[in-house]
């Protein structure tokens, strides 16, 4: 018989303030303590060494997951140039340097070829899978890997600041898969200076917002407290990119037990994928067939 998991039935979302030295699944734990929650997850992991959004789902907000991992994401990161890392980032070791140091023009110039569908190679020190093993293991073992080159659509890269002669900072926006120390690397190698990131913040994650975020101290200082509950969004956040469809009474039970039901919608095309909902709650996510939902997630109430 399998163990049933401690905690509260809680559903939401929270937006967290990663700060620098911590995991993604470390900071999922200590959300999940705070609100004593059955059931906690994030939408995209975090370097350690990485700040900013991470947004923490719990409950029924975790069936919402992949629509915010889909969605587009703001980094702004700091590129020291002049030198290339073994990680692509300042935690490496430093494995070539230059004394070139290319002004801001060619840094913009250099930059539009990283805009829309780019192809792009993971760095060695990343959780990309190689023979079942973790790239990053293989690569503290001295490993040397091919590792296959993999699509990322890039919405947009800006120079945003030039601090001094040996760093720049770029605000980057992305979809999913994204590497900001591989376009940093590769930013270099165009320009035949060599780059790596020495700093990265995430500044939004879909609808969430870093400026919306908790910090860590702030969690623990209301912890298991009804404040902290306050802070909580509703799971119908990681829906918004979801075209909205209204499901009458009768179909709330129908659509919950997995079964095809009448809905309401306007501008949605026959085949798209939307979400349903009864009094402003999420029921159901699915697709839209024509006056008609075909549940493919549904939402305990």
């Amino acid at each position: 018989m399998a163990r049933k998991r401690k905690g509260r039935d809680i559903s939401g979302w929270l937006v967290v303030d990663k700060p620098s030295g911590v995991t993604s699944t470390a900071v999922v734990n200590k959300v999940r303590w705070a609100f004593d929650a059955k059931k906690a997850g994030h939408a995209g992991t975090l370097d350690p060494a990485a700040t900013g959004v991470l947004a923490i789902a719990l409950g029924e907000a975790t069936k919402t997951v992949p629509y915010i991992t889909d969605a587009l994401k703001a980094y702004e990161f700091t590129v020291r140039l002049g030198q290339a890392t073994n990680t692509d980032d300042a935690e490496g070791e430093v494995i070539a340097t230059s004394d070139l140091r290319p002004d801001d023009e060619q840094i913009k110039s250099a930059l539009s070829p990283f805009v829309g569908d780019i192809m792009q190679v993971p760095p060695q020190f990343s959780a990309v899978k190689v023979d079942g093993e973790r790239a990053y293991k293989k690569a503290r073992d001295g490993e040397e890997m091919e590792l296959a080159a993999r699509p990322l659509w890039v919405d947009s890269l800006l120079l945003t600041d030039r601090p001094d002669p040996d760093h720049v900072v770029l605000e980057m926006t992305c979809g999913k898969g994204g590497y900001v120390r591989s376009i940093a690397r590769d930013l270099g190698q165009a320009l035949g200076c060599y780059a790596h990131v020495t700093a990265l913040r995430r500044i939004w994650s879909g609808p969430f917002q870093v400026g919306a975020g908790l910090s860590i101290e702030q969690i623990d200082a209301m912890a298991k407290t009804p404040e902290l509950d306050t802070h909580l969004l509703p799971l119908e956040q990681g829906l918004t990119n979801l075209p909205e469809v209204r499901c009458l009474a009768e179909s709330v039970g129908r659509l919950r037990n997995g079964n095809p039901a009448s809905v309401i919608a306007s501008d949605v095309q026959f085949g798209e994928e939307v979400w349903a909902s009864y009094d402003g709650k999420a029921v159901a996510v699915g697709t839209y067939r024509g006056g008609e939902l075909q549940p493919s997630r549904v939402f305990v109430d």
